[in-house]
């Protein structure tokens, strides 16, 4: 059994999450042979040296646990936690992938991202993108003091909730352009990725192939949500604390 949980922007001011996720942990994902996080398991990541705020820490706790039990645990960076690095990695004992990663699930390759880079009709989003994830931009980020940088993710939250009421909803969602695009460069018929919180599974047709899209499902205060493969197939679970 492999799992695929995405966005579920842990965060202390957020209890209800954070505590379906530790019964999520200790529950479906210890059964299982991998869990995928897809980004965005945290609301915001200031820098790895924040491991060590206690509900961070209590975090990376649980996932090296599920490592320790047998269940590898691949952890891909979203938009909220793109600052995510070795530092997390030693602390939680998670394999730190890439965006995009091609892997194999049961037996067919497969096309795991975050999902923000194919919401293209997003161009000032694009473009925010590409300057936060600039290796120049991150050096000089992280030189700054802890508390400055959090404050200064804290205004950037602020500012980005703000902006999504005056969006237009289908700007922000995913460009079927860049999803063709996707399928033909990595040569895949099967794509996962989360960011939209549009739970679904879609059939496109891509140069006359089939190809199909899972979409992860965020996380709410009452339920989480997770994609399953197994023998028999895959399916959308949701998780309300109890197996």
């Amino acid at each position: 059994m492999i799992l695929f949980i995405s966005d579920l922007h842990l965060h202390p001011s957020r209890p209800a999450i954070t505590e379906l996720f530790h019964g999520f942990a200790a529950g479906p994902a210890g059964s299982a042979e991998a869990l995928y996080i897809l980004g965005d398991l945290f609301d915001h990541w200031a820098g790895d040296d924040d491991c060590a705020e206690p509900a961070n820490a209590k975090v990376c706790t649980a996932l090296r646990r599920l490592g320790e039990r047998g269940t590898a645990v691949y952890f891909m960076s979203g938009n909220r936690d793109l600052l995510v690095d070795r530092g997390f990695a030693a602390a939680s004992g998670a394999t730190l992938i890439d965006e995009p990663q091609v892997v194999d699930i049961a037996g067919s390759d497969t096309l795991l991202l975050h999902g923000d880079i194919l919401c293209t009709d997003d161009t000032e989003y694009q473009r925010y993108r590409a300057t936060v994830r600039d290796p120049l931009f991150r050096q000089s980020f992280l030189a700054k003091p802890l508390t400055e940088r959090k404050a200064f993710i804290g205004g950037l939250r602020e500012r980005s909730e703000s902006e999504k009421r005056t969006k237009a909803a289908e700007i922000m969602d995913v460009n079927a352009d860049a999803i063709a695009a996707a399928f033909r460069r990595h040569g895949v018929a099967r794509m996962i990725h989360g960011h939209t919180h549009r739970q679904a599974r879609h059939v496109h047709t891509v140069d006359g192939r089939p190809c199909e899209r899972w979409v992860l499902g965020d996380w709410r205060d009452d339920v989480g949500n997770y994609l399953e493969c197994m023998s028999g197939g895959w399916s959308f679970r949701s998780w309300h604390g109890k197996a």
